[in-house]
């Protein structure tokens, strides 16, 4: 749907225990990967448990535009022909990436290197998400780039006809600058090399391995990866199965853990070490949380994940955790709320550029709800079982992480908790509520009456 639509309130309430298994969505960080990198694969590609959600579909309409054949399957599968590494063709109309930052800031990358002028735009909230971390090393490698102040959308990227590798020194822990680049790279005669001071998630040098392209990675002595890949050596079509989206996961998990009497089961789920922050901290944090039926698909570890109610207890998260869980800390705040002792949240900057000013959101829905808190430039701390909880109404600004978040905290408040606009969840999560719904929870329109 479009974020021009009129809003959707949602209200979430207290209510019964939630209780059964259920499997999340296909993670959005591979589905988007999948689908771009079986573009330029030789072959077919066949793409089984891909999130379709708006952000992963505007990923499949621009490699569309960009020549590769994307389908639907009968039975729920993708297929992907691509026609390989240089062939990417000239959109002919401007490439509408709605909400999806991970999706145009990898689309950037490909752009970046293939001789064709591309335009992107996005939703409001995607305007306003700085691009220039992507296109300063994209420009290094002889892209030309017009765009808005502050390199903000819409703005128009034409590739090199010879682009230049280069070694890059990524200046904050991103996943999205260190894949546009390697992206970049594929296309790039020479090795493109990035070094990453800080690990952060490796889905696009697992999934860039499994199709075949030359790539190494090593560790030197300060700890910092060191990421080679040889340009202009084909990709072979492949089967790619996409586990569970953890970050999707962490809302019937957190859900399950404050509503007490609760127990479910989320199956499936993806257990990469770059992405299981949330897991350990709430372990941490003394959450009844167990994980088995650990196995590997396409290179990537999945599992089962058991979650009881519990009585958690305040802990500090480092800042080193940051990059393992930053699209979780919103949903950390509202099990923190439930916490007893304090909650310390450090090394957030990354939140301040997110769908919205992530860290003010949040402050924004605590404080609407009665849960006492102070918010710095890069640190959030919580007070837990600070007095009653809920009752408030929350702005989301168009950012599905803060809708699910504070759903959630309704779900064990005191009080009902609204969100202003429900729909922006389809950008990640589209069968978010009737998840939540079939665990026993209560998420109505705004002015319906609770089942």
């Amino acid at each position: 749907m479009s974020h021009t639509s009129p809003p959707v309130p949602l209200t979430s309430r207290a209510g019964a225990a939630l209780k059964g298994r259920v499997a999340v969505p296909g993670d959005k960080s591979i589905s988007h990967r999948a689908l771009m990198l079986g573009s330029l694969a030789i072959g077919r590609s066949h793409v089984t448990g891909l999130l379709e959600s708006e952000d992963v579909l505007n990923t499949a309409k621009a490699m569309r535009a960009y020549g590769a054949r994307i389908a639907r399957d009968d039975d729920g599968g993708w297929t992907v022909d691509g026609a390989g590494l240089g062939s990417l063709l000239e959109p002919e109309e401007a490439i509408d990436y709605g909400n999806a930052g991970t999706g145009v800031r990898l689309a950037l990358g490909l752009a970046g290197t293939h001789p064709i002028a591309t335009t992107f735009t996005g939703d409001a909230s995607l305007s306003r998400r700085p691009m220039g971390r992507v296109l300063e090393p994209l420009r290094l490698m002889g892209a030309e780039v017009v765009a808005r102040a502050g390199d903000r959308l819409p703005l128009s990227i034409r590739g090199s006809a010879a682009p230049a590798p280069i070694t890059y020194r990524v200046p904050v822990p991103s996943a999205q600058v260190k894949s546009a680049v390697l992206l970049a790279g594929l296309n790039t005669p020479g090795v493109t090399t990035v070094i990453e001071p800080i690990a952060t998630r490796d889905h696009t040098e697992r999934m860039l391995s499994g199709f075949g392209a030359e790539l190494s990675v090593e560790v030197d002595d300060a700890g910092a990866r060191i990421i080679r890949l040889t340009g202009q050596r084909e990709l072979s079509a492949q089967t790619v199965q996409v586990p569970g989206d953890p970050s999707s996961a962490a809302f019937p998990i957190i859900a399950a853990l404050i509503v007490p009497g609760s127990e479910i089961t989320v199956a499936d789920v993806l257990l990469n070490e770059h992405r299981t922050g949330l897991f350990l901290t709430l372990q941490e944090m003394g959450a009844d949380l167990t994980i088995d039926n650990i196995r590997e698909t396409g290179g990537e570890r999945l599992g089962d994940i058991h979650v009881r109610h519990s009585a958690l207890k305040g802990v500090t998260v480092p800042a080193e955790r940051a990059p393992s869980m930053i699209d979780e800390y919103p949903v950390l705040a509202i099990a923190a709320a439930f916490a007893s002792g304090r909650t310390v949240m450090q090394g957030l900057e990354e939140l301040r550029v997110k769908e919205s000013d992530r860290l003010a959101a949040v402050a924004a829905g605590l404080a609407a709800n009665g849960i006492a808190h102070e918010a710095g430039e890069d640190t959030l701390v919580v007070e837990g079982r600070s007095g009653q909880i809920g009752g408030g109404t929350v702005t989301t600004h168009l950012d599905h992480r803060i809708a699910m978040a504070f759903l959630v905290l309704g779900l064990a408040s005191d009080r009902p908790v609204t969100v202003d606009d429900g729909s922006v969840i389809a950008t990640s999560f589209p069968t978010f509520q009737d998840i939540i719904r079939d665990l026993g929870g209560v998420i109505d329109a705004s002015g319906e009456q609770a089942a």
